[in-house]
């Protein structure tokens, strides 16, 4: 079966699971995100979630690294003159961009 891979077309044998294909691709369960058909999977429900010929999946995998010292940093506000002067807020949400 062809599955759509972040918009890249690769072929599997049938009867895959979630969980089979992250084991495939020799990917870590506990550092994966997988999206399929516009949906996100929750991990729980991996192995029961077949896939079919056509499914359009983006996969995540989060890479850790760098020092406490850069963590600490990236968890701080960023200056008040890195913000952008001229932020629009969203009439319906109040979200600012």
């Amino acid at each position: 079966m062809t599955l759509h891979i972040n918009g890249q077309p690769r072929e599997f044998p049938d009867g895959l699971t979630v969980e089979s294909l992250v084991t495939q691709l020799g990917m870590k369960a506990d550092r994966v995100a997988v999206e399929l058909n516009l949906e996100i999977v929750p991990r729980a429900r991996w192995q029961t979630t077949s896939l079919k010929d056509g499914d359009k999946l983006e996969v995540v995998h989060f890479v850790g690294g760098g020092s406490a010292g850069e963590a600490a940093e990236l968890e701080t506000e960023p200056p008040a003159e890195a913000q952008p002067a001229n932020l629009w807020t969203c009439p319906t949400c109040g979200t600012q961009v």
